[in-house]
């Protein structure tokens, strides 16, 4: 199908909506919509669904988590073309898709509106509408109360911009088609992506556990996961090569609006610290207290050790920061080890592996010092680590430029997939 723009147009009277074509009616919600609220008395259906990402998804009731009721019959049913909305916490979550067309018969909890198109309308176009009144953060305006939620009563006064029938079947067909072809697009990125991510892996896995020399002399390394390893590296752990470790505070620490940052695991990632603008501060008192130990400076090899573990960031400031327990710093013998070598080793599967079995040991759902020191290392001379070091950098570079540049591919089908939906559903381009 072809685009163009419509021969005339007149304004909505809506400020977000703008002018729309000449003939499209604007009609309130009450007219478009009504609000089904059919209980689910007497087990009608036990296939639960739920809106994620702005679609709605079937989940089966064996793999529930959470608060899971005795039974569903407080839920209420959903009907194929149902359009879904989660109408809470408007004012603390900006970014959530709040809206979702079911392809489904199920039910959902009743802390959903469950929206049906009536007089005609179609399904799909009024679901592309929300959708942009959705993107567009339109409907933040409406909500009411002191979390900001939205009821039912707020879409039967919300004003709908509607061409007639056969337009509104001839532009869902249309956006399904389209957004269809972007949806593949991006999935297609998105599996080159893992697999450029499954290469990153295999180079460090080879080269922390290999060498870089395909001709040397090996040996058993007695690691099932590992196999053989060249015959001059050594099977030692990290107590042998560490001239200390320590994690962050253990402490409760007052927050203060201006003061030192406090950071956790969500900060630390392996291409360097992420600091956001609400991070938590503390007085300099707490900030002396905590940095005391000398903690980290550096060089220190930074590793989450609670929550998701296993991320690295060579510490590369000349100043000191507070972390709280969920990140330890590894200081290294500078004839033993070389950081940014075993921040590529601990990122590499083997030792990945070896976190994840660690933690599974902990009761506190981390990684104990104690176990990080004893765990088994695989150590190259120092003349090795460097090469590994230059080798890994490259190579890593080099795939993470192929990755973020592919990701930004998929932003940009993201923005474009968003703007089409906007243009046609709201009449500035027209479908022919």
């Amino acid at each position: 199908m072809a685009m163009n723009i419509y021969e005339a147009y007149k304004d909505s009277g809506i400020d977000w909506l703008g002018e729309i074509p000449s003939h499209w009616e604007v009609k309130p919600g009450f007219t478009v919509l009504k609000e089904r609220k059919e209980k689910n008395k007497g087990m009608i259906s036990s296939n639960v669904l739920s809106l994620s990402y702005g679609k709605i998804i079937e989940k089966p009731v064996e793999k529930l988590t959470g608060l899971v009721p005795e039974n569903f019959e407080t839920y209420q049913l959903v009907y194929e073309g149902d359009i879904i909305f989660r109408p809470t916490d408007l004012q603390n979550d900006k970014v959530s898709l709040r809206t979702g067309l079911s392809g489904f018969k199920g039910i959902i909890t009743s802390a959903y509106i469950n929206l049906q198109p009536i007089n005609n309308s179609v399904s799909k176009f009024i679901h592309y509408y929300l959708h942009t009144t959705d993107t567009n953060k339109v409907i933040y305006g409406l909500g009411s109360g002191l979390r900001q939620n939205i009821s039912f009563l707020d879409f039967k006064r919300f004003a709908f911009a509607l061409p007639p029938l056969h337009e509104q079947e001839a532009i869902a067909q249309f956006l399904d088609e389209k957004c269809a072809k972007i949806d593949d697009l991006v999935a297609i990125k998105n599996q080159q992506i893992e697999k450029l991510k499954e290469l990153r892996q295999v180079k460090i896995h080879q080269a922390v556990t290999k060498g870089l020399d395909t001709s040397v002399e090996l040996k058993d390394s007695g690691i099932d996961w590992i196999g053989e390893i060249p015959k001059h590296w050594e099977v030692t752990n990290f107590k042998r090569i560490l001239i200390g470790i320590k994690d962050g505070t253990h402490g409760t620490h007052q927050r203060v609006s201006n003061g030192n940052l406090l950071l956790s695991a969500k900060n630390i990632h392996n291409n360097g610290i992420r600091i956001s603008g609400d991070e938590s501060m503390i007085p300099d008192k707490d900030f002396i207290e905590i940095t005391k130990n000398g903690y980290p400076k550096k060089n220190d090899l930074l590793i989450t050790c609670v929550g998701t573990i296993g991320r690295t960031y060579v510490y590369d400031l000349d100043y000191p920061i507070a972390f709280q327990r969920s990140v330890a710093f590894l200081r290294f013998n500078s004839i033993k080890g070389i950081p940014n070598y075993f921040k590529f080793y601990i990122e590499s599967p083997y030792y990945q592996f070896i976190l994840s079995q660690l933690t599974k040991t902990s009761a506190q759902g981390g990684v104990y010092m104690g176990d990080i020191l004893k765990s088994t290392i695989i150590l190259p001379p120092l003349s090795e680590q460097e090469e590994i070091v230059s080798y890994l950098e490259r190579e890593t570079f080099k795939i993470d430029q192929a990755i973020a540049q592919r990701q930004e591919q998929i932003e940009m089908l993201k923005a474009y997939k968003q703007s089409l939906i906007n243009e046609v559903v709201t009449g500035k381009l027209k479908v022919a």
